[in-house]
C-alpha cells in the first residue's frame, strides 16, 4: 500500500497569532488527562516532559480534526505528549453541493494552523497527516488541501478507503482480547463508515490488520446521514428509515458469515471506534464529564447497547445536548450514527461490543513506530537525537 510521510513547508502567510492557544471541542479534556502506564494502547506524558523520537499523526476528517504527537514506549504502545481535536464539520453541506463549503474551509484551516503551530515546536522524527472521505468526494477536495499547505505550511495527503479501514484496525489492535477468532470491527465516520471482518488463525500476526478477510466502506456517516434525514427532531419512524437505508447498503456487502456471530461463544465480538460508540459509552456510564480513561476499552453487552440507544432516542435535541459526554456540536448527529451502528448490529449480531476510543491517528503511530522497528532496538533511547525529515518518502 502506498504512503507517503507528510511535511511541514513554510506558509505564505503565516500568521501572527499561530502560537494562540486551541479552543477545542466539549470532549477535549479527555486529551489532556494524564494515562497510566499499562493501561490500554497508549497512555498520557506530564506535561513538562521532553521526550525524543516523536510521531505525529493527524487526521482531518469529515466532522472533526485531530492531532497526536507520541513517543514509543514499551513494545506496541506510546506516550502521547501533545493532542488535539476540534469539531470543524469540513463535510457540512457536501453532499447536496459536492463541493466543500467556504465557512467550513475556514474551520478546518484555522484548527490545521494550531496543528501546525504543535508540531513546529518539537522535532518530529516521522509524521503522516490524512484527509478522508470530505477530502475525497469533495470536487475542491484537491484545491483546499493545497490552500492548507500555503496557508499552514502542512501537506496532507487523501487516503484511499481501503487504507482508512486498514489504519482503523491497526489503531485498535490491543483491544482484541486473546479469546477472540473473529472481530468485525467498524469506525463512523462524518462522511463514511469503514468495516473490516478479522479471522485470527492459530498463528496472530502482530499487525491485525494482516487478519483482515473482508471489508467495505460505506458511503454514508453521521454528517451526510443526518443531513439527508435531519438529526435534531428523530422519531422512531425516522430512525427506523435511517437505519434501512444503511442495512441496503450492508446487503451490498458480499461477506460469509462471520463463525461465533449471533452466540455467546466468546470468540466473536463487536468493535466500535467512532464518536456514536464512546457516546454511547459514557451515556451508559453516566458520566459528568466525558472521561477517555473511562470509555476507552470498556465492554457493552448486546442490552446495553440496545437501551442506550433508546434513551437517546427517547431525549429531544435539548435534552441530548445537555447531556455532557454529547454536547451540542454533536446533539443533531449521534442518533444518525446509532442508525448506522443499528444496521451494523442487526448484520453482525454480537452478545458484546467493546467501545474504542482510538482511531485513525493512533493507527498511523502504531504503523509509523513498526515500520521503524523502534519497539525491536531493545537500547535505551537516551541521547538519541530524532533524524530529520527529509520530506516526501514512499
Amino acid at each position: 500500500m502506498h504512503e507517503k510521510t507528510a511535511q511541514i513547508v513554510a506558509p505564505a502567510n503565516a500568521p501572527s497569532n499561530a502560537h494562540a492557544p486551541a479552543h477545542d471541542d466539549h470532549r477535549q479534556n479527555r486529551q489532556s488527562q494524564p494515562r497510566r502506564e499499562g493501561q490500554g494502547h497508549h497512555h498520557y506524558a506530564d506535561a513538562d516532559s521532553r521526550p525524543l523520537d516523536l510521531y505525529a499523526a493527524l487526521d482531518l476528517g469529515t466532522n472533526n480534526c485531530r492531532l497526536l504527537i507520541a513517543q514509543p514506549t514499551r513494545p506496541g504502545q506510546f506516550r502521547v505528549v501533545d493532542a488535539f481535536s476540534r469539531i470543524v464539520r469540513l463535510g457540512e453541506g457536501l453532499g447536496a453541493s459536492g463541493r466543500l463549503s467556504t465557512d467550513a474551509m475556514d474551520r478546518a484551516v484555522e484548527a490545521l494552523r494550531i496543528c501546525a503551530a504543535k508540531l513546529k515546536t518539537r522535532e518530529i522524527r516521522r509524521m503522516r497527516l490524512i484527509a478522508t472521505e470530505a477530502c475525497r468526494a469533495a470536487d475542491n477536495g484537491e484545491a483546499f488541501l493545497s490552500r492548507v499547505t500555503e496557508e499552514t505550511g502542512l501537506r496532507l495527503e487523501i487516503i484511499d478507503r481501503e487504507t482508512e479501514a486498514r489504519l482503523a484496525v491497526s489503531g485498535c489492535s490491543s483491544l482484541v482480547g486473546p479469546e477472540a477468532r473473529s472481530v468485525v470491527l467498524f469506525d463512523i465516520g462524518g462522511g463514511s463508515s469503514e468495516i473490516a471482518v478479522i479471522r485470527i488463525g492459530d498463528n496472530r500476526s502482530s499487525r491485525l490488520a494482516n487478519h483482515i478477510t473482508h471489508w467495505t466502506s460505506l458511503p454514508v456517516g453521521v454528517v451526510t446521514l443526518s443531513e439527508r434525514h435531519g438529526g435534531r427532531d428523530v422519531t422512531p419512524e425516522l430512525f427506523e428509515t435511517m437505519v434501512c437505508e444503511v442495512q441496503r447498503m450492508l446487503e451490498r456487502f458480499d461477506c460469509p458469515p462471520v463463525h461465533g456471530a449471533a452466540r455467546d461463544s466468546g470468540d466473536f465480538h463487536l468493535i466500535g471506534t467512532s464518536g456514536t460508540v464512546t457516546t454511547l459509552a459514557g451515556v451508559h456510564l453516566d458520566l459528568p464529564r466525558y472521561d477517555r480513561r473511562r470509555v476507552d476499552g470498556v465492554w457493552l453487552s448486546d442490552d446495553e447497547v440496545s437501551a442506550m440507544q433508546a434513551k437517546l432516542l427517547s431525549w429531544d435535541f435539548a435534552g441530548r445536548a445537555a447531556n455532557p459526554c454529547i454536547g451540542p456540536d454533536r446533539a443533531d448527529l449521534v442518533l444518525a450514527g446509532c442508525a448506522i451502528l443499528e444496521a451494523i448490529r442487526r448484520r453482525w449480531p454480537s452478545p458484546r461490543m467493546r467501545v474504542a476510543d482510538r482511531g485513525l491517528r493512533e493507527g498511523l503511530l502504531t504503523d509509523m513506530m513498526a515500520d521503524d522497528g523502534v519497539w525491536r532496538r531493545g537500547r535505551s533511547r537516551r541521547g538519541h537525537r530524532p533524524r530529520d525529515m527529509k520530506g516526501p518518502q514512499t
